[in-house]
């Protein structure tokens, strides 16, 4: 294998920069919304998230079913944010992907693009919105599966644009089987499950993710990245192979539950050899405040860290805590 400096890749939960956040920071400097987490994101040599919101100025609000929220961030501003701190991928595997209809989804799909973003979990057509991305971080080949079990009516299909849909139990696995023979034939050096999957406001992965994600390991993914939630799940390390079941939320307006605090969380760090194998993963303590994500300071940070100890021991996982947050060995 190919000998390379050791790297260090970052992680977010969901990033929605439509509604409030777009009014406050929309005119200002975008580099704003990262507030002093940014210096810790632009440092990073890979950064990937999960954009819960479309960046467009076209569309409409999606009306064909009930839906309560529609987010749309204007591009004039967000994707400046965007490559502020140099995301390299999103996914848009979401309940959002399709908020202001199919225009709106392939603008921002164009937006992306032009940007030199790449884009995993929807698209135009079924081939495009499930196609694993390759992203190469230095002489890293890092390859990506993006998949969502929510919101099945914007499920992408012949005649219409969406995201990426498979329900859990056995065609998730069959779908996922797929998606990795197509991925190791581009000869990827590290494979990222990246699953907004499970409903809102929950403390932790039930059963069935548990299972589908200890077999996603078995099959050779080497990083999950969860999120939906809103809400920080616990870590769980299987066969040396981190499983963020769910990363939370890192900025957004959404209304605060002042015991479940979906307004903490946290950047999850993950430290790669020379060999591309993980080796540690890192957690950074954040909060949003004021319509954008800042490091997590005295009590606020105390909070992240023994929910996140508590959260994680369940999973028979013992972090170390640090001056900048918690560390674990793999």
């Amino acid at each position: 294998m190919l000998l390379r400096m050791s790297q260090t890749l970052g992680f977010t939960g969901d990033v929605m920069l439509g509604r409030l956040v777009n009014d406050h920071h929309r005119g200002g400097r975008p580099e704003i919304v990262w507030g002093s987490m940014r210096d810790e994101l632009a440092g990073l040599d890979g950064l990937f998230m999960n954009l819960e919101c479309t960046i467009a100025t076209s569309g409409t609000p999606w009306n064909r079913t009930p839906r309560a929220f529609h987010f749309r961030a204007h591009p004039d501003w967000a994707i400046d944010a965007l490559t502020d701190v140099g995301v390299d991928w999103v996914t848009l595997a979401n309940n959002h992907a399709l908020d202001y209809e199919v225009e709106a989804l392939k603008e921002t799909l164009d937006h992306l693009d032009e940007a030199g973003i790449r884009v995993g979990g929807a698209g135009r057509t079924p081939e495009e919105a499930c196609q694993p991305s390759l992203v190469e971080i230095g002489s890293l080949r890092v390859g990506l599966l993006a998949v969502t079990d929510n919101t099945p009516e914007y499920a992408v299909s012949e005649s219409q644009p969406g995201t990426c849909y498979t329900p859990l139990g056995t065609p998730a696995r069959e779908r996922f089987s797929e998606l990795l023979a197509e991925l190791r034939a581009s000869d990827p050096d590290l494979i990222v499950a990246s699953l907004h999957w499970g409903p809102n406001m929950t403390t932790e992965p039930d059963e069935a993710r548990r299972s589908l994600a200890h077999w996603l390991i078995g099959q050779g993914v080497d990083i999950i990245h969860g999120h939906s939630a809103h809400v920080f799940h616990g870590i769980e390390v299987v066969d040396g192979r981190p499983i963020m079941y769910d990363t939370g939320d890192f900025v957004d307006d959404y209304a605060v539950d002042p015991t479940l605090r979906n307004d903490h969380s946290f950047l999850f760090t993950v430290t790669l050899d020379e060999t591309g194998e993980p080796v540690a993963i890192e957690l950074i303590p954040t909060v949003i405040e004021n319509y954008a994500v800042n490091r997590a300071r005295d009590r606020s940070a105390a909070w992240c860290i023994s929910t996140m100890k508590a959260r994680s021991s369940h999973l028979d996982t013992n972090f170390e805590e640090t001056q900048e947050g918690l560390r674990l060995e793999l």
